[in-house]
């Protein structure tokens, strides 16, 4: 495998529940295909779920967003649609509890991936958050962001966090 799908944190509560935001839901289409699409080629498809727990409100991020969301075993901590359906048996799934997954980075440098795609939730929090990683862990690898498969409730920052994934050598496709 030279290439993976990462779908970042395309879980309930970033759909439709408490930070869900309209045209979320819209993406479980694009990202199907994209998953199957990778899974037809024999290519990696990985997973990251925003994990907290019940005390959510008293870590750092609890207090600059307190709006308590994807608590593990919850309905809202579920991956969302058909692309929760086809998470499956062997994919790689990273929990995390904040925006940027270390594990993830640790695992695509041990990997070697040369080409790596990035989508799901949201655009200028997790998305941009694990592109940087990723780009810090394969540097001289192809990363790059779907925005027609991404999305934000913010749709100025998802712009501003566009144009710094550019800047970082990180493309931005279907702008």
């Amino acid at each position: 495998m030279t290439k993976v799908l990462i779908v970042v944190d395309y879980q309930n509560d970033f759909v439709t529940g408490s930070l869900g935001f309209e045209g979320a839901e819209a993406l479980d289409d694009i990202i199907c295909e994209k998953i199957k699409r990778y899974s037809e080629e024999g290519e990696a498809v990985i997973y990251t779920c925003d994990t907290h727990t019940d005390g959510y409100l008293a870590t750092s991020e609890g207090r600059r967003l307190p709006v308590e969301h994807c608590i593990r075993g919850t309905s809202g901590w579920e991956i969302y649609g058909k692309v929760g359906q086809m998470v499956g048996r062997g994919s790689a799934v990273f929990r995390k509890d904040t925006f940027g997954c270390l594990a993830l980075g640790n695992y695509l440098d041990e990997m070697q991936y040369k080409e790596v795609e990035l989508c799901g939730l949201v655009s200028d929090i997790c998305v941009f958050s694990n592109a940087v990683i990723a780009k810090a862990a394969l540097p001289e690898a192809k990363i790059f962001v779907d925005a027609r498969a991404t999305g934000s409730s913010n749709r100025e920052m998802q712009e501003k966090a566009f144009d710094m994934l550019e800047n970082l050598h990180i493309d931005v496709i279907n702008r």
